[in-house]
């Protein structure tokens, strides 16, 4: 276009498109869209003609074979929950497990004969089921004709004939849904749908050829069939016990364990695996990329939603994101843990909880944490970032890793707390336990993470006024220091720390070590020399609220006299390990005579921590100082957990079934003030669902009932 001076004018913009984005479809890219949710469901016609009707339609088909009534046998006392061990789950449909035959009673309006009545008993999952692809599966009653999915005539009586079905041991784990089609000369007839003949599938710990078999019935009792659970906290030194109720088998949990699938768009087609069921999970579990089931958060500030430490269960964590179909607020590691645990059990994949104590977060991949030092040995906050988390949640579940060679199966490490991206998503592992303790961590997935939360060495470095550094201290056993979970059919602790490492110190412990560098791990290789003088800090237990001593005991190893100037600091920190106030900080001189040793008492006064205190009551105690004659370091750490007072819960009425019990929970205030805004949490497996209660004022010294 030009004007009349012969000037080019410019052409308009083309008009910029309103409202949302054009959804993205399938079409010209697939046939159809892949099947994602186990929810969606195809309309599978009543009468599938052979060919067009003659002109006056079909004949009636009343000479021929019709379904009259189909018996799931979906009772929880009926032999196949009872010999799939999914009689405790709270559900109307029927449960059973892959790899293993199950029955159901067709009714006939005539016997059945086999020469001439065709039937076939078909299974159907998703939208757009395909016998190549695993999502409709007829089965057969007749050996000479025979389908993926085993069948046979397990009893025929008057016009009843039973069948026995067994699932292949990697189907598709899911809901199915299922129709009985009988085959007469003009077309198949079927059942019509029906809720009642839905049918849920799981992984089989039981059944060898499933790829979650876990040949130990102790084990599997605990693993899979225990709704209740012991969670370990606080300190290595002072473990602090949470009890859970994963609820497993509780009404709608099921559901909501295959919504979460279908929440993340996963092929159908994928979810007889467990590795990628597991994977997949991992990353719904938290909120970060995809609005998973919950949100973390670490600040102390709950107001939208539910403090982590309130929660007792994970059913109403479940069937709330189920229901609301929104992420639930809010969690940390062991929350994250429990739910995990939960799903995993109730899909019927062995799993536990461990706790790891004193975790590193590595954030940059090394082996090492590093605890930054000003030349005269006092700790520089500002410049020290790496964390240790005086603990750490993560689950471990049992299965087969064909993906890796023969020895890597068994206990793989998995994780849903959001620490660090995995491919691109906030998830962690399957990581086989074993790949760990040897070092492999080219394994996938996720290897090298888990192995630096039990392998990282704390580097102390000085760091000089023009900024060089120099590793002073390697203190190579403080991370990993311990692994627990809760023993299986007991109610005690059982530790595992030797399943992800050999012994501190041993000659494969360093096999190992050096096996991780080959994979790109770096560590500190210096080895400075160890001080002349120990530093030894005291095992505390101390109630919130109290004053106490902190007793320091220096120790000197050598022949001559020494003189440390020290620094002692004490800080609120977050379970995280990340401080949040400094409340005590002190510097004395110690002399210690040659071969004796001095005791540094400090005196920690509850008003300077009180005023202080996040959750879980965590106290950070450092001291690191330089011995005058020689320029070593001399360090040590310690956290104290500081107990909270205790509820107690007594249990009146006799404890018969169909009665009802009384149970009365106690609590004192023991404090000087008075505590605000107090929520109390009840639940208990197959006894009441999630109660709370709330006061806003338990005045000082009076008790709760």
């Amino acid at each position: 276009m030009s004007d009349s001076s012969g000037t080019p004018t410019p052409s308009p913009a083309p008009p910029v498109p309103s409202g949302p984005p054009p959804k993205v479809t399938n079409r010209g890219r697939t046939a159809v869209p892949i099947a994602s949710a186990n929810s969606d469901t195809t309309e599978v016609p009543e009468f599938e003609p052979f060919g067009a009707p003659g002109p006056r339609g079909f004949p009636p088909l009343t000479e021929f074979l019709d379904i009259v009534d189909v018996d799931m046998m979906r009772m929880p006392n009926e032999i196949n929950k009872t010999q799939h061990h999914t009689t405790f789950y709270n559900s109307d449909s029927l449960i059973v497990r892959r790899g293993q035959e199950f029955q159901v009673k067709i009714t006939f309006n005539r016997p059945y004969k086999p020469a001439s009545d065709k039937f076939a008993v078909e299974f159907v999952i998703g939208s757009t089921p395909q016998y190549s692809k695993g999502t409709y599966i007829p089965v057969f009653p007749t050996q000479e004709r025979q389908s993926s999915w085993a069948g046979r005539i397990t009893n025929t009586s008057e016009n009843t004939v039973t069948m026995g079905i067994t699932p292949t041991p990697d189907c598709i784990v899911g809901k199915y849904y299922m129709y009985v089609a009988v085959v007469t000369p003009f077309g198949i007839r079927r059942t019509r749908k029906d809720d009642s003949r839905n049918l849920y599938i799981l992984f089989n710990p039981w059944a060898s050829a499933d790829a979650v078999f876990l040949d130990d019935e102790t084990e599997r009792q605990e693993c899979v069939m225990n709704e209740m659970g012991i969670i370990y906290h606080g300190a290595y030194d002072d473990i602090a016990e949470r009890d859970w109720n994963y609820g497993q088998f509780n009404y709608g949990v099921l559901d909501a364990c295959l919504y979460i699938m279908d929440k993340a768009a996963m092929p159908i087609t994928n979810r007889g695996d467990p590795i990628k069921v597991t994977r997949k999970a991992s990353a719904m579990l938290n909120s970060h990329d995809d609005e998973g089931v919950l949100v973390g958060n670490w600040t102390g500030d709950y107001t939208y939603g539910v403090a982590p430490t309130s929660w007792t269960g994970s059913t109403e964590i479940l069937l709330s994101y189920a229901t609301s179909k929104m992420p639930v607020c809010y969690a940390q590691c062991w929350v994250y843990a429990a739910v995990f645990n939960t799903f995993l059990r109730c899909l019927g994949i062995p799993s536990r909880v461990v706790t790891n104590y004193y975790s590193a977060h590595d954030n940059d991949g090394n082996l090492k944490t590093d605890i930054i030092l000003h030349d005269n040995g006092r700790i520089d906050r500002n410049r020290t970032k790496d964390s240790i988390w005086n603990y750490h949640c993560w689950n471990e579940c049992y299965m087969s890793r064909p993906d890796l060679p023969a020895g890597f199966g068994g206990w793989q490490v998995v994780d849903a707390t959001p620490q660090e991206t995995s491919d691109g998503m906030y998830r962690c592992g399957p990581a086989s336990v074993q790949a760990i303790k040897h070092g492999q961590m080219c394994y996938p997935f996720d290897a090298a993470f888990v192995f630096a939360e039990v392998n990282s060495d704390v580097v102390f470095y000085s760091r000089s006024k023009e900024g060089t550094m120099e590793p002073v201290k390697v203190n190579q056993t403080h991370v990993g220091r311990m692994v627990l979970t809760k023993a299986p059919g007991d109610v005690t602790r059982r530790d595992i720390t030797d399943q992800y490492k050999f012994p501190e110190g041993s000659k494969e412990e360093r096999t190992v070590l050096e096996k991780a560098e080959e994979f790109g791990c770096q560590r500190e290789k210096s080895n400075p020399p160890d001080a002349d003088v120990d530093l030894v800090l005291p095992t505390l237990e101390v109630t919130v609220g109290n004053d106490f001593e902190l007793s320091l005991e220096f120790i000197n190893r050598s022949d001559q006299r020494r003189v440390v100037d020290i620094y002692i600091s004490g800080s609120v920190v977050y379970y995280t390990g990340v401080t949040s106030t400094e409340f005590l900080f002190s510097d004395p001189t110690v002399t210690i005579g040659p071969n004796k040793s001095v005791k540094e008492v400090v005196v920690v006064e509850s008003k300077n921590y009180m005023k202080h205190l996040v959750e879980q009551a965590n106290l950070n105690f450092i001291a690191t100082g330089k011995v005058k004659e020689t320029g070593q370091i001399v360090t040590a750490m310690k956290v104290v957990t500081l107990h909270n007072p205790k509820l107690s819960v007594e249990l009146s009425g006799g404890a018969r079934v169909s009665e009802e019990m009384m149970a009365t929970v106690e609590f004192t205030n023991p404090f000087t003030f008075g505590l605000e805004g107090v929520y109390i949490r009840m639940e208990g497996p197959g006894l009441m669902m999630p109660k709370s209660k709330y006061y806003s004022l338990i005045p000082a010294g009076s008790t709760l009932t």
